[in-house]
């Protein structure tokens, strides 16, 4: 699929957006390629916007950030608001600047492991899941993040509340789009998707 294509299907699967930007959930595990994709998408859109849900998660949970994220980011998206938040951690850990997002966005990609979930769906207006060979997404974290003693006792903590999470919310199966990651496929990254059907049962 032509990623235009893909941006009008998210688009058109909230078609009564007015007044604030549409919020577009892009979940997966870890190396799925979700901020590849996030990226590209901003590329494409230029009146966007990404958040990355681990600048909310940093030094404070794996997976338990929904309520900061909504009070804090969605709840002002939805008003059509800008985004100026520095989070508690943030402060507490002297980690300097804060998460912004512009008002008048078209989208906003928020981006990260987790986020197509129940408690979130009320403020998420499309959604991709972005599916990759699990092997090769291993590989792929290996040569982003090192494999030393404390990155691997960080994955294995995280698996731990991944595995769980995953099961119970299922995010691939309530996703708009289910979109190829790695390994990719012969097709041209800049301007197409490999586009799955929804999973529907």
């Amino acid at each position: 699929m032509p990623v235009l294509d893909a941006v009008r299907q998210l688009r058109d699967a909230s078609p009564d957006v007015t007044g604030r930007p549409r919020v577009i959930a892009i979940d997966g595990r870890g190396g799925a390629g979700k901020t590849t994709l996030a990226k590209r998408l901003h590329k494409l859109v230029p009146n966007s916007a990404i958040l990355h849900t681990d600048d909310i998660s940093w030094n404070h949970a794996y997976f338990d950030w929904g309520a900061v994220l909504v009070e804090n980011i969605l709840q002002p998206l939805h008003r059509g608001d800008a985004v100026d938040f520095r989070p508690d951690a943030w402060v507490a850990h002297d980690r300097p600047g804060s998460i912004t997002l512009p008002a008048g966005a078209d989208f906003i990609w928020v981006e990260g492991t987790g986020i197509i979930r129940d408690e979130l769906a009320p403020w998420l207006d499309a959604s991709v899941w972005m599916q990759g060979d699990l092997d090769e997404q291993e590989r792929l974290l290996v040569a982003r993040d090192g494999d030393c003693p404390e990155q691997l006792e960080h994955v294995a903590n995280w698996l731990l509340e991944e595995l769980p999470f995953m099961l119970r919310e299922q995010p691939w199966s309530r996703a708009t789009m289910i979109v190829a990651g790695p390994p990719q496929i012969d097709h041209d990254p800049d301007t197409e998707l490999i586009v799955a059907p929804p999973i529907t049962s």
